[in-house]
């Protein structure tokens, strides 16, 4: 066991024991732990300064960085400030810049030079094009060796509209994972009861599909060693994780581990991305008065054991 501060959270690591993929009761035993992670790390000053803000003054423990973003500098920076906050590497396979040049994946990005933006279209072109799964290895393999080329400690793999899951791209993201020596991966799955709060409600099916495609993967980040939780909350209501609906699934959460992941950022909102009121959530008394109630421990992926 081994204690951590983060500026004005109180953040108590300790090693997780016993078997880890279901809900279980969290009246009795050990306490429950929480990892709470912003994503779009390096996106734009305004994320980072969100993330700046809600690690020194809340409850985030993690930050997902994109590394192609156009803040990804300062967003470093930031990091190597603040060692306590978990840094993972958020994969864009689509919406962002690529860490190639776009001559080399010609089969990946539009004339603008970016990424396909739309998910769906994406990942239909990855699953039906050879010329395309091949540039996404490589452009897979690119980000990896740049959040490398950072220094920072890699914590854990994710991707940017959850892109990572995708059957092309997980095999070889778990593997490079690995290693790059990360502790663990994002397999989101937010479980049945938390459908019924999907805003928009076409975010229930997103929900549902990318949770298949996480319980499909969990056998294998166990055979490379990478640790998930169980449950990951953040896409029924991506954008509109504010205090409220924080507090309320805070209270009915059923896994000892939990991680829920926000978009945090100090610009207006739009929809379905960075938010102010995720940011509001992260630094409101009544959401750390909840985790406090359930007897939960903030944490990162450091503090989960990968089966064997």
């Amino acid at each position: 066991m081994r204690p951590s501060g983060q500026g004005g959270a109180a953040v108590l690591m300790v090693r997780r024991s016993g078997p880890r993929g279901d809900p279980v009761d969290l009246r009795g035993g050990p306490p429950g732990r929480l990892l709470v992670t912003a994503d779009d790390f390096g996106w734009s000053p305004a994320v980072n300064a969100a993330v700046g803000q809600a690690s020194a003054d809340g409850i985030l423990t993690g930050a997902s960085l994109m590394v192609t973003g156009e803040a990804a500098g300062e967003a470093v920076a930031l990091a190597r400030g603040r060692p306590a906050l978990a840094v993972g590497l958020h994969l864009a396979l689509s919406g962002a810049f690529p860490a190639l040049p776009p001559g080399r994946i010609p089969h990946l990005v539009g004339r603008d030079g970016r990424l396909e933006p739309d998910p769906v279209r994406a990942g239909l072109r990855y699953g039906t094009s050879a010329a395309a799964r091949r540039e996404l290895e490589a452009e897979i393999e690119a980000q990896f060796a740049r959040f490398a080329a950072t220094g920072l400690a890699l914590s854990h793999v994710d991707g940017h509209h959850h892109l990572h899951l995708h059957p092309a791209a997980f095999p070889l993201v778990a593997e490079l994972a690995r290693r790059h020596g990360a502790l663990g991966v994002r397999l989101p799955w937010e479980g049945l009861a938390a459908l019924s709060e999907a805003r928009p409600r076409r975010a229930a099916l997103e929900a549902l599909a990318l949770g298949a495609l996480a319980r499909r993967w969990r056998p294998l980040a166990r055979r490379h060693g990478l640790a998930f939780a169980p449950r990951v909350h953040g896409i029924v209501r991506s954008g509109c994780m504010d205090a409220p609906y924080l507090t309320r699934l805070i209270d009915r959460l059923e896994s000892r581990v939990t991680e829920i992941f926000l978009h945090p950022s100090t610009d207006p909102g739009r929809a379905r991305g960075p938010n102010p009121g995720d940011l509001a959530a992260l630094v409101a008394p009544a959401v750390r008065s909840a985790i406090a109630a359930r007897g939960l421990v903030l944490g990162t992926y450091a503090d989960l054991e990968a089966d064997a």
